[in-house]
């Protein structure tokens, strides 16, 4: 059962979303936040498997939430859910440590699609959103030019929202072994986690979006 904890300041949103997500066999919403500034509290009490946070709310926002979030919770998928799509918001939210942005123009089968895959550690992009990623500017000629074969094996692995253990055992390797390559590669990007490594193979074309 993935539990799931709603931010949105709207209470019709948060109650639609509830619905929707309760019919799932799979699926829980354990709390809901009407602000930023209850988000971090809630979750520390109700762990949740899964957040779903808008951008836009009072008190805090989402993109301060997940200032707040992060250094605790470094590994938790955080979705945001907004009607923005506008570049200075998607990359806000993308550098603050979003695990995904979709638009809630989406549907409802979409949407639990979405949290099912963040819930495995996938990326989760709107189509519309990953358009934007890949032509905010001029592609390199090679952007992981710095990165040996193995390293991007790994990286197109972890595009495809593989774990270290599965990546181990697709490649054959050990665990410690795709651990150190994972590291390398992070580091050589010059990103700070998987997220943000796999919507860098995306937007330079190594990954697909359809392999999110």
């Amino acid at each position: 059962m993935l539990k799931i904890l709603i931010a949105d300041d709207h209470q019709i949103v948060r109650r639609g979303l509830r619905m929707t997500l309760d019919a799932e066999q799979d699926m829980q919403v354990v709390a809901e936040a009407a602000d930023g500034a209850e988000v971090l509290a809630l979750v520390r009490q109700h762990t949740p498997d899964v957040v779903l946070m808008d951008l836009q709310m009072p008190v805090v926002d989402g993109v301060r939430a997940l200032g707040q979030l992060r250094p605790e919770f470094p590994d938790l998928p955080i979705l945001i859910l907004t009607s923005f799509s506008d570049d200075a918001h998607i990359f806000a939210a993308l550098r603050a440590g979003a695990s995904g942005f979709l638009l809630k123009e989406m549907g409802g089968d979409e949407l639990v699609e979405a949290i099912r895959g963040a819930a495995k550690g996938r990326p989760q992009l709107h189509p519309d959103v990953a358009r934007k990623l890949m032509a905010r500017a001029p592609m390199p000629e090679d952007p992981f030019e710095s990165l040996t074969e193995r390293e991007r094996e790994v990286l197109k692995l972890i595009g495809r929202g593989m774990s270290n253990k599965e990546i181990a055992l697709a490649l054959v390797l050990t665990e410690m072994t795709v651990k150190g390559y994972v590291s390398d590669l992070l580091a050589k990007l010059g990103v700070g986690d998987r997220t943000q490594a796999a919507l860098m193979a995306v937007r330079y074309g190594l990954v697909r979006v359809e392999e999110l």
